[in-house]
């Protein structure tokens, strides 16, 4: 093939693949029109729920006896019987014997105290009858020489100071007996209230001696949380200061929540009364809620020591609203919608924080939505959309 006939082939191919591109991008079809953007921030928003009852109030603490004692022996001796029950963990009831100390040393001083005031009250007649003697010899005397006994008589010569020794010796006496008596009560050792034995290191043949400790019993009709609270969430509770402790007023409820196994259970309680300071450290008021009966019932029982949830209830206002934690912005305002999907920024007092809920009182409506999230930075009358956003396409 001769370079003329290449050359124009050349031509022709390229010619031809212009052509058809040429033909190709005048028949390709119109993209789609699109409408652009909105410039209007869109926001994701919540409910302000209105509120009803009583606001809570939640804490946390650990477990404790209402009362918890020593338990200790007040004469010395030996142990003659334990109970039984009186062991770690052994329930026992208010009046029932713990444990008893050989009694034979302080029956034989009973006896020795009684012989001392029987042998006292003898005296003590002995003593009475030699003063009626010596007062009818000193009248008989009088009446003889009437000149001779115008002075008086001397009190010894009427026995009297006879007769107040003999009295005082058997009021000892009596005083002897009443302790060999208390003491030999004291020989057997008895549980104040009905409770619980944290532990004991007593058995039969050890020697104790008074004051000795030999265990710890505490109380079982109820138990005591302590619940560190801010004083913000002190003015919630519902006449706290107003309180004594241990009158039974049961008026402000609380509930105590306990993890046990994969579960868990409530009980129901009371506050009882509050500290009156401050604590150093954590500048929180002590709060004591007193549940009762904790081993009863068919649950698990609420033990000494467990770390439990409190929730008790406080003041009840008339009007509130709760909203969703994010819904809170800095200095206590809540930016909510208008019907136009505008905001409106209101200030609102805040009552409690619990996890994701925020009390609160203020001038919002019922259900009026609240901006969540979306935007950052919020003024008065500003746009937002709170729908999902619209894409319009124009077909070819």
């Amino acid at each position: 093939m001769s370079r003329r006939k290449s050359f124009m082939l050349a031509t022709g191919i390229l010619l031809g693949a212009v052509a058809v591109a040429v033909i190709m991008v005048q028949l390709r079809p119109d993209p789609p029109l699109r409408e652009p953007p909105s410039r209007v921030p869109f926001v994701t928003t919540a409910s302000a729920v209105p509120g009803e009852g009583a606001i809570p109030v939640y804490g946390a603490g650990t477990v404790r006896p209402r009362a918890e004692i020593d338990v200790s022996a007040q004469v010395n001796g030996k142990v003659a019987w334990v109970n039984p029950s009186f062991q770690g963990g052994g329930r026992v009831g208010e009046g029932e014997t713990l444990f008893r100390i050989d009694e034979a040393d302080y029956r034989n001083r009973v006896q020795q105290a009684r012989a001392n005031v029987a042998a006292g009250e003898v005296a003590l007649l002995q003593a009475e009858e030699d003063a009626r003697v010596a007062r009818e010899e000193y009248e008989l005397f009088r009446k003889r020489q009437p000149d001779a006994a115008s002075g008086g008589a001397n009190p010894l010569t009427l026995r009297q100071p006879q007769l107040e020794a003999a009295r005082a010796a058997l009021a000892r006496d009596s005083a002897a007996l009443a302790d060999a008596d208390l003491a030999l009560a004291r020989t057997e050792v008895a549980a104040p209230f009905n409770g619980i034995v944290r532990n004991e290191s007593v058995d039969p043949g050890q020697f104790v001696a008074a004051g000795q400790g030999v265990g710890r019993l505490y109380a079982s009709d109820a138990v005591e949380v302590v619940v560190p609270v801010s004083d913000a969430d002190a003015a919630l509770i519902p006449d706290l200061w107003a309180l004594r402790a241990g009158d039974g007023n049961r008026r402000v409820r609380a509930t105590v929540s306990a993890e046990y196994g994969d579960r868990s259970h409530a009980r129901e309680g009371y506050v009882d009364r509050a500290e009156a300071a401050l604590d150093e450290q954590t500048r929180t008021i002590d709060v004591i809620v007193r549940v009762p009966r904790p081993f009863s019932g068919d649950g698990p029982p609420l033990l000494v020591g467990q770390f439990v949830e409190v929730e008790i209830a406080g003041v009840a206002p008339e009007r509130y609203f709760t909203i969703p934690r994010a819904a809170l912005r800095t200095g206590n305002e809540v930016w909510a919608l208008n019907g136009d999907d505008t905001i409106t920024i209101v200030s609102v007092q805040v009552l409690q924080r619990s996890d994701d809920v925020v009390y609160v009182t203020g001038n919002l409506e019922a259900d009026q939505a609240v901006v969540v999230s979306g935007i950052q930075i919020a003024t008065e009358g500003m746009a937002v959309r709170t729908g999902v956003e619209r894409r319009v396409v124009n077909e070819p």
